[in-house]
């Protein structure tokens, strides 16, 4: 098996991607491809927040008192 790619490394290939795909296309709203992409980036950053927040619980008050 592949090595797997981490969260942050799928957010940067993912965001090129929309935003190439979104100059060449001519229709944005209407490309299926292009809006799969977009998904899938908006499913992988709101995975990246939540674990952020759940990182953030768990630290309590040494985060804010860092």
């Amino acid at each position: 098996m592949g090595k797997k790619r981490t969260v942050a490394e799928d957010l940067e290939t993912l965001k090129k991607k929309v935003t190439e795909g979104r100059a060449k296309s001519e229709n944005a709203e209407g490309d299926e491809s292009l809006r799969n992409l977009h998904k899938h980036l908006k499913r992988a950053q709101r995975k990246v927040s939540s674990q952020a927040a759940r990182i953030a619980q768990a630290a309590g008050k040494k985060k804010a008192a860092a």
